[in-house]
């Protein structure tokens, strides 16, 4: 089954390579000698600062200039052989074929030791060097590390302590191990590849694809202010600097792993119901790299419930600590749950606030154990680990859970140069054990037909599948991690190895019984904590075909409800998607594992979905240009009429927190931030992308400027224009906080059962009418009644009444003698409407007027009643601390 939405992939995020993938007629690789997961007989198929840089938060260098191990080692100078002292010693090696320590570096305090493990299974040598500097140096030390059965090779170094720098020089039968070899050298050179198609070269230093941190990435811009660039990495026999790539050395560039160890604390982890749920997602930079983030605590100031919100210390802009100074913000706006855009180490030129040409959006990982360094304020040896679990232990402080978005259908490591099979650029995963780890044609190509991404990773391995398990484990018991976003999960539940090589039709199919994904899922389950699928890649769409358990990104809720919020009549598929998805979503766990969302970082933002027709990437700086992006959004700019747009902004916070499920935005979204247009910035680190928390202080936020130390530096496009406020209010934002506030309050609206469909039952039923309440809505209706009964549950029944019509129309309210309802009255609590905009758009039942017999909804507006009195857990909830302004209270009163 294919996706026929827009943004059915996010496969834009990724970054252009100058590489070569899959031609679509190869064969599937020979999967002889790999140790394979097995297809379940009874498998399913489906249908810093701002001005850090990475290298210099490490060490201060110059890096043209670092000392070696016997001196100063400059780009073009003689390789420097290992000094050798017995600062560092071998620890028992005749015990190294038998250890069973962990893979990656893990430090022994109290021997002063480190043990190391990497996994090659078909490498013949394999060598630890150890570094002291991370650029410019040749190694001090170097080891020859022992394999062991399971094709692990171990090492145990004592005088090895945290802030050591270490990787690996590879040998196999493509390349024997050859005594007069020296770095920069042929000797021993038989082929690029071995017979499988392992690219194994002891020219090319490898990162340990377990470290927990890195040193830098291959992007870094220090390689580049060093005179070389990603083809200092690369094999192959094509031209690097007047050599054959595979003999340049890359020791003096090739990140590094850092030996750590710490012990943070995380605090204590709210272990939330997943009906409860909230998601806000964010990018970690963008939410506070603004120069407005150092007067947060200020703009909020006088708002109720954001008392302990702060002003954000400048140094700490775009960094993890000053991510943290976020968790009170979300809890006054009623949100349970921060999710960041991937955080692991990623191969990106995006450094400090200077926009770079790579992927921001953190979508190339080059390490799924390493926090990205350039996110961290503290970038010495340890310092990102530590910082992350310090702003983890901040959210969870205040009751926030922590998600991260994950990436682990691809790596940054790309695919094959210039369409040729002998020549990559691996710097990690691809130069250990290349047939493991990656998915490959029959003759050795790299194949990325479900990413786009030039590479793909390989599920019919236990290698990679122990990857994703061991870094999840990781994420969670060490940092701190309550749940995971899996970009492009489909691939994780594709089996190359269980298909004819030219089976291309094999090679596409889903398998929802993977053993990864039961895997992932029941260890998710013991643990409390949430998976969440984006459920679909270019090679299909699997949204609800995923194992029970598994949250997922509920692609088919944005469609039904872009297009029912902008006339087009999709009644019927409005009303399934708004009921919780039951159709594709029954067998699992229960409506809380549909994900709703109407915009998520790769689209328009909620305000642009209703300012433009169509997206608008080709821009100057600082809002373009970006390539990529769907080109069909179901958006509409509403005719350019700005008081329409804001309506149609609110119906949808409305749609997503009184829907069936658990609902999601993306930052911003509260206070009407625009991208101007652009559907896809996965490449702007710019002013113009990051959040401007002086919108949510302004009835005119897309006026103000967009750098207010240089208003030269374009302007937002006046989407939002002036609200009927008073100037220092923007009645958005609170509009924003009561919905998500009003679904924390009630227990309504957060239910992991579908209900009877009766009144008056012991669940939450979701029934559906005319405006009249005659019958169900007709197939293209575009009003209806939504009566939501939650008094079976201790909750409130709430009466939506949805107008997507050109005209106003009249709502029938019903009265006790159609609804026992024990004396509650019907109380205004939201019309979406332009009148209502001066009184905020909402009001606790305590202060909204009770309606009887009618009610009148103005074109395309919603509002919704509440059936309470002085018991109900919504009755005296105030979303703003004083009214916006008083004046009319009503349509009526408006038109007199």
């Amino acid at each position: 089954m294919t996706d026929t939405s827009p943004e059915s992939t996010n496969s834009s995020e990724q970054e252009p390579q100058q590489t070569a993938s899959a031609p679509p007629e190869a064969d599937a690789q020979d999967a002889k000698d790999q140790q394979n997961v097995s297809v379940p007989p009874d498998s399913d198929a489906g249908e810093g600062g701002p001005d850090d840089a990475h290298d210099d938060a490490l060490y201060d260098e110059d890096p043209g200039a670092n000392p070696g191990a016997d001196g100063e080692a400059d780009a073009e100078d003689e390789y420097i052989p290992p000094a050798q002292d017995e600062s560092v010693t071998a620890f028992a090696p005749e015990m190294w074929e038998l250890g069973g320590w962990p893979l990656g570096a893990t430090y022994d305090p109290q021997n002063t030791m480190t043990s190391f493990a990497v996994y090659a299974p078909k490498a013949t040598r394999v060598v630890i060097e150890l570094y002291d500097k991370p650029l410019g140096a040749d190694a001090t030390h170097q080891f020859d590390t022992v394999k062991g059965e399971d094709g692990i090779w171990r090492s145990q170094l004592v005088g090895v302590e945290p802030g050591r720098l270490y990787a690996y020089r590879v040998w196999g039968r493509n390349w024997d191990v050859d005594e007069t070899w020296r770095p920069g050298t042929l000797a021993g050179f038989k082929s690029d590849r071995d017979e499988e198609g392992n690219h194994f070269n002891p020219n090319k230093v490898l990162l340990d694809p377990y470290a927990r941190e890195i040193s830098h990435v291959p992007r870094s811009p220090k390689i580049i202010e060093m005179g070389q660039d990603r083809g200092v990495f690369a094999t192959g026999g094509g031209d690097y600097h007047g050599k054959p790539r595979r003999s340049v050395d890359s020791g003096r560039y090739a990140p590094k792993g850092v030996v750590i160890c710490d012990n943070t604390s995380t605090g204590d982890a709210p272990r939330r119901p997943a009906q409860d749920v909230t998601i806000y997602e964010g990018h970690l930079k963008n939410l506070t790299m603004h120069p407005s983030a150092v007067k947060l605590g200020d703009y909020l100031s006088g708002e109720e419930s954001f008392e302990d919100v702060h002003n954000i210390p400048d140094e700490l802009r775009g960094t993890y600590a000053g991510a943290a100074y976020l968790a009170p913000y979300l809890k006054g706006l009623g949100f349970t749950t921060i999710e960041l855009l991937p955080v692991h180490e990623t191969d990106s030129d995006q450094v400090g606030d200077q926009n770079g040409t790579t992927n921001f959006w953190g979508y190339q990982t080059i390490g799924f154990f390493a926090p990205n360094r350039d996110y961290a304020h503290d970038k010495t040896p340890g310092g990102p680990s530590r910082e992350f679990k310090e702003m983890v232990r901040a959210f969870h402080e205040h009751d926030i859970e922590v998600y991260l978005d994950v990436v682990f259908n691809h790596t940054a490591e790309g695919g094959n140069w210039d369409n040729d099979i002998d020549s990559a650029a691996f710097t990690t995963f691809g130069g250990f054990a290349t047939t493991h780890y990656y998915d490959l044609t029959a003759d050795g190509f790299i194949v990325d037909g479900a990413t786009g991404s030039s590479n793909q990773t390989n599920f019919s391995t236990r290698a990679m599948c122990d990857v994703v398990m061991n870094s999840l484990i990781y994420w969670h018991d060490n940092m701190g991690v309550d749940g995971f976003r899996f970009d492009l999960a489909t691939v994780l539940g594709r089996f190359p190895a269980a298909s004819d090589k030219d089976d291309w039709g094999g090679r596409r199919r889903f398998f929802n019984a993977h053993p990864l994904l039961r895997e992932a899922v029941d260890w998710a389950n013991e643990q409390e904590i949430e998976v969440i699928a984006e459920a679909w890649d270019l090679w299909g769409y699997e949204v609800g075909n995923f194992p029970s358990g598994w949250g997922e990104w509920n692609g088919r809720f944005r469609d039904a409800v872009r297009h029912y919020l902008k006339g087009d009549g999709n009644t019927r598929a409005f009303i399934e998607l708004f009921n919780g998805d039951w159709l594709h979503f029954n067998d699992n766990a229960g409506p809380q594992k549909s994900i709703n969302f109407v915009t998520a970082h790769d689209g328009f933002t909620m305000m642009d979905l209703v300012s433009f027709n169509e997206p608008n990437n080709n821009q100057e700086y600082p809002f373009g240009p970006s390539d990529g992006g769907s080109p069909q959004n179901n958006s509409w700019d509403s005719g350019g009429d700005q008081a329409l747009r804001r309506t149609r902004w609110r119906n949808n916070w409305v749609s997503l927190m009184c829907a069936r499920g658990v609902p999601m935005v993306v930052s911003g979204d509260e206070y009407g931030r625009t991208q101007n247009g652009n559907n896809n910035p996965w490449n702007l680190n710019t002013i113009g992308m990051w959040n401007n928390w002086a919108q949510l202080a302004s009835n005119a936020p897309t006026r103000i400027p967009v750098d207010p130390n240089d208003p030269e530096v374009g302007s937002y496009f006046d989407v939002v224009g002036e609200c009927d406020s008073e100037p220092d209010v923007n009645p958005m934002f609170r509009f924003a906080r009561f919905t998500a506030r009003l679904r924390a309050l009630d227990v309504t609206l957060r239910q992991k059962t579908w209900g009877s469909g009766k009144l008056d039952s012991d669940n939450v039923s979701y029934l559906y009418y005319r405006p009249d309440l005659s019958g169900e809505p007709g197939l293209t209706d575009r009003q209806m009644t939504v009566l939501i009964n939650g008094a079976g549950v201790g909750g409130t029944d709430y009466l939506v009444m949805i107008n997507m019509y050109t005209s106003s129309a009249v709502f029938k309210v019903p009265d006790p003698t159609e609804i026992q309802r024990r004396d509650l009255k019907w109380h205004r609590l939201i019309d979406t409407a332009p009148w209502a905009e001066s009184q905020g758009n909402c009001w606790p039942p305590s202060q909204g007027d009770v309606i009887e017999g009618s009610y009148t909804v103005e074109p395309w507006s919603i509002a919704v009643l509440a059936a309470a009195n002085d018991q109900s857990p919504v009755f005296g909830y105030r979303g703003f601390r004083t009214p916006i302004r008083r004046g009319r209270l009503d349509a009526s009163s408006l038109a007199e």
